[in-house]
């Protein structure tokens, strides 16, 4: 018996995505991959009219006439059309080039967009389509022109005077600029020199060695300019006998960090992971677009990784925070939902890059991880569950010693109270030399 034909197709960049989709979807939807852009600017030439407004000169992409031609057929027979690339204005443009290559009509195309996929977000994403959004295809068409306009004119100059086949669009040529000004800061750097003076001391009768650093001199900070100063406080303060002149204890409390967005996630990723930029988003996008799990088939375990929003929803905190209960307690939980404010200008169209399921831990789904998909996973796994928990608590001293009129002052802080910690803390860059100088 002949297989009926599905009365709704579903268009996707990816045959991952388009597995896990076609798995929520039902017998009714058929889910195919464009596998990316299908129309573009011509290689052979700039493919701008700078006479006619700028106009684009758009072809279809030699090679890809084949998945042209069966996504067509699939169209003409569809009632409707979903086109689902990724949410973004990349996507956006996909979408809006596959309804010009497959010629549909208004009435019977649609625009869904998934920032997670899960069988839910997909469900209701199909059951609320919308059009094509014109100002984000005109958005993504204008970085595409300009890419243009300055690559082909600005990639000869570099191949003359730098290396051949190296590419300059409106990015790269504007990062050499910031270069150029920064080198020329650099030329025109007066250097001020300073010193910084610590001292090894220890308590009569214990030899354990605790660091001390230089405060200043009569109660006043002060930083030494030059050897010589430097040189003569170390000559004043070895004649002497140091004691300490205050002590003070306090409880710190210090907050976590907010989830991923993809800078954030590309920085960690460099520094844990010694994952490249490139490396992390390729994973990242795996995760995102589906993994298969024993016993459940494709499941997407990430929500769409390229976003600047901090924003997380509703439901995913209050997911967070029963998983906080039941494997930590209570006092990990804080009273109050925590919430994060982007900085200014962020675009706010997706959330914060989350696990679609925080239930689903990454011990669970480790076996059917690759390694570096479950080492990604757990990074952002672990960053989103501490983003929702309680502060950490330090208990810290800190101890102004005095040795004549100099004085130094010594700190120290224990863990009281892990809170966040206890799943999750951020690495920064400094950590390798501070881990040197520890004593």
């Amino acid at each position: 018996m002949a297989k009926k034909a599905a009365k709704n197709l579903v268009i996707v960049e990816s045959p991952a995505k388009a597995k896990t989709i076609g798995k929520y979807l039902g017998p009714d939807y058929e889910v195919m991959a464009s596998m990316g852009h299908l129309r573009d600017l011509p290689k052979s030439k700039i493919g701008i009219d700078f006479e006619n407004d700028f106009k684009p000169d758009y072809r279809a992409i030699r090679g890809k006439e084949d998945i042209i031609k069966s996504l067509k057929k699939a169209a003409d027979k569809a009632d409707m059309v979903y086109l689902a690339t990724d949410p973004d204005r990349e996507g956006e443009a996909i979408s809006w080039h596959l309804k010009y290559l497959l010629d549909l009509d208004d009435a019977k195309t649609r625009r869904v967009t998934f920032n997670e996929i899960t069988k839910k977000v997909v469900q209701e994403s199909i059951a609320a389509p919308r059009r094509i959004d014109q100002d984000l295809v005109d958005a993504q068409q204008a970085r595409r022109v300009l890419d243009r306009i300055v690559g082909y004119r600005l990639s000869p100059l570099l191949w003359k005077k730098i290396r051949r086949g190296l590419s300059a669009g409106r990015v790269q040529s504007v990062a050499m600029r910031l270069v150029a000004q920064r080198e020329k800061e650099i030329e025109t750097f007066v250097p001020q020199e300073y010193w910084t003076l610590d001292a090894l001391l220890h308590k009569q009768g214990d030899k354990t060695l605790f660091k001390a650093h230089y405060y200043g001199k009569n109660g006043k900070k002060y930083e030494p300019a030059s050897q010589a100063e430097t040189q003569a406080i170390c000559e004043d303060v070895m004649s002497r006998t140091f004691s300490v002149k205050s002590v003070k204890r306090a409880d710190k409390q210090r907050s976590p960090s907010p989830p991923f967005t993809t800078s954030t996630l590309q920085q960690e990723a460099s520094r844990k992971l010694n994952m490249t930029p490139r490396r992390t988003m390729a994973i990242a996008q795996q995760l995102y677009e589906g993994v298969e799990l024993s016993g459940e088939g494709a499941v997407g375990l990430i929500t769409y990784m390229r976003t600047d929003s901090l924003r997380t929803s509703h439901e995913a905190q209050v997911a967070a925070r029963a998983l906080i209960d039941s494997r930590y307690g209570a006092a990990y939980r804080p009273n109050t939902f925590r919430q994060y404010k982007a900085k200014a200008g962020a675009q706010d169209a997706h959330e914060a890059i989350r696990p679609s399921n925080v239930s689903l831990t990454p011990e669970q789904v480790k076996g059917d991880l690759s390694g570096e998909q479950y080492r990604l996973y757990k990074l952002i796994w672990s960053r989103f569950l501490a983003s929702q928990m309680s502060n950490a608590v330090y208990d810290s001293v800190t101890a102004e010693l005095q040795a004549g009129d100099h004085s130094f002052r010594a700190s120290a802080s224990s863990l009281k109270f892990a809170g966040y910690a206890a799943v999750y803390e951020e690495s920064r860059d400094e950590e390798k030399e501070e881990k040197e100088h520890r004593y």
